[in-house]
């Protein structure tokens, strides 16, 4: 049996069940329009023709699943470090039902397996199932996390967020690490080529997504930790004008920066963005350890380029990869962007996780055979703050947490990751609508496959399960599971209309009115909103810079 079969045959089988159950009220409401069936209407079944070629994607009783989707060349050859170029189009019907590659990384306990492919600029749609005369659906395009190091879009299984949202989910891989944010003198508008992949991937969803029932004038960009980053440079970059009309930022701020030993032992203080300057002399660094120096401007870049893949990735553990400013794509440093309020105007949804920094004590300290004792965490607080080390051990006193561990974690959450957020949050609510969130679910399920030294509490990374299917997380409790589909219909809310309030759910006050942050924890009144905790301590904080 042939492909256009076996979609036949599937399709018939899965549209046939799926009008039964919807007859009889299984799948709940679905929206739809008195004003007859829209031009792009979606197809409820395995078959789309994209602008490129017809594609087959998997088709379940409640949603559809298209894999593998290609959305620029294969970055390789002369291809590698420029700017993502146009795909080729195919004629016959591509297996969209198989997850394609990561792009290349280096293997990660905490974002995944090694890959040496370049060939990943790839994404992946999942819709609901709904009936061809529905409205067009609220598109998420969401930008995944692994400190733009690793990971990948096909990590995230999106179908609870689409059937319950009711929305279409885009996951999208993107260039990372030395492939995504290398830079060189003989290469123009460097330091910035996962930006310009992710910009690429929200183009064809503007010019493909009504194919599969998607509304291209209502796209939210969202993404976690350097996906949320991401999204904060996207707000700020020129090029990315009119490609999303709402923002969704978890765990990553515009103005994220850190003390120094704040992330890992040793890392300096910093921020996520780097000048042109530092990316520069970096990329001329690595291109000595390549033996690429010593040839003309070109000579150089072509030696670069053909490089093999492993021989590149074992090159960039010299670097600590992230986007580069002072280019096109990032004229300035987003958080300077963002201060000067130039960004894009659109509503903002943004929050932190109560705990953010546990899980990377975990992994960088106490699992690396660092393990903080009584007197390491007095090392940390005079190496990382100095003169004002004394003052941030009275706020965090060791006698307040039940291991050194657990309150280094404190200092590092709130410096690093909440605080930053906080201050960034409140500069762009003077001009937008900003929900702000904080999740307090302290016994999330783990999501990785290492037992904890300590109580990582609400953990980096801890609410990607509430949204996604992701990786290997425990099963919920019965009020964890409605705290998932509170979540649910918040962040589908929001990428429906530009506000998360809707029937049966707590409300939920932008910043600048009552209430301002929405906690968000399991229980019986777990969601509520308060003000913002003083347990975090950012007015001691901004005391100090």
């Amino acid at each position: 049996m042939n492909l256009w079969q076996r979609v036949t045959k599937r399709t018939f089988r899965c549209t046939s069940i799926f009008l039964g159950a919807w007859a009889f009220g299984m799948l709940g409401p679905v929206e739809t329009s008195m004003a007859g069936p829209p031009a792009a209407a979606a197809q409820n079944d395995a078959v789309v023709t994209t602008e490129l070629g017809p594609i087959a994607g998997t088709v379940t009783s409640t949603h559809r699943t298209f894999f593998d989707i290609p959305y620029a060349a294969p970055p390789v050859g002369d291809r590698r470090w420029r700017s993502p170029q146009p795909a080729a189009a195919w004629t016959t019907l591509r297996d969209a039902t198989v997850p394609g590659a990561r792009c290349p990384q280096l293997a990660s306990p905490l974002s995944g397996p090694e890959s040496l492919d370049e060939d990943c600029l790839h994404l992946n749609v999942t819709t609901p199932k709904v009936p061809p005369w529905s409205r067009p659906l609220p598109v998420m395009v969401w930008l995944h996390g692994g400190a733009w190091v690793g990971g990948a879009g096909r990590d995230y299984d999106a179908h609870r967020l689409a059937v319950r949202g009711n929305v279409i989910v885009v996951t999208v891989n993107y260039r990372l690490g030395i492939f995504g944010f290398f830079g060189h003198p003989e290469l123009p508008d460097s330091g910035a080529f996962g930006l310009e992949d992710q910009q690429a991937a929200l183009r064809w969803v503007q010019r493909n997504i009504a194919a599969f029932g998607g509304d291209p004038r209502r796209v939210t960009l969202f993404g976690q930790s350097a996906g949320a980053l991401s999204a904060c440079a996207q707000l700020t970059s020129p090029s990315a004008a009119g490609l999303f009309h709402r923002a969704g930022l978890e765990s990553g701020s515009c103005m994220m920066s850190w003390a120094k030993n704040g992330v890992d032992p040793g890392r300096p203080a910093g921020t996520p963005w780097k000048p042109m300057p530092e990316v520069h002399a970096l990329g001329a660094s690595i291109a000595t350890q390549l033996g690429c120096t010593g040839r003309t401007g070109a000579d150089t870049v072509a030696c670069l380029r053909g490089r093999p893949v492993a021989e590149v990735l074992a090159a960039g553990r010299s670097g600590r990869w992230s986007p580069a400013f002072g280019n096109r794509v990032l004229p300035v440093a987003p958080s300077r962007a963002v201060e000067e309020g130039r960004f894009h105007r659109m509503p903002i949804l943004s929050g932190t996780n109560r705990d953010e920094n546990t899980l990377f004590t975990a992994v960088f300290y106490d699992l690396a055979r660092q393990p903080i004792s009584r007197s390491r965490y007095d090392e940390l607080l005079r190496d990382s703050f100095g003169d004002d080390a004394d003052r941030v051990r009275a706020r965090y006193p060791l006698h307040a947490y039940s291991s050194p561990s657990l309150a280094w974690s404190a200092v590092t959450t709130d410096r690093g990751w909440v605080c930053p957020a906080w201050a960034g949050d409140k500069i762009l609510a003077k001009r937008v609508p900003v929900y702000r969130y904080e999740f307090r679910d302290r016994d999330a399920p783990s999501t990785f496959g290492f037992p904890a030294p300590f109580p990582l509490g609400a953990f980096h990374t801890a609410e990607l399960p509430y949204l996604f299917d992701w990786n290997k997380s425990a099963p919920f409790t019965p009020a964890q599971r409605e705290l998932s589909n509170a979540m649910i219909d918040y962040w589908s809310r929001f990428a429906a209309t530009g506000h998360v309030n809707g029937w049966g759910l707590p409300r939920w006050f932008p910043l600048g009115q009552l209430g301002q942050v929405q906690f968000l924890a399991p229980g019986p009144g777990g969601i509520h909103p308060d003000d913002f905790p003083s347990e975090h301590h950012c007015d001691f904080w901004s005391s100090l810079d």
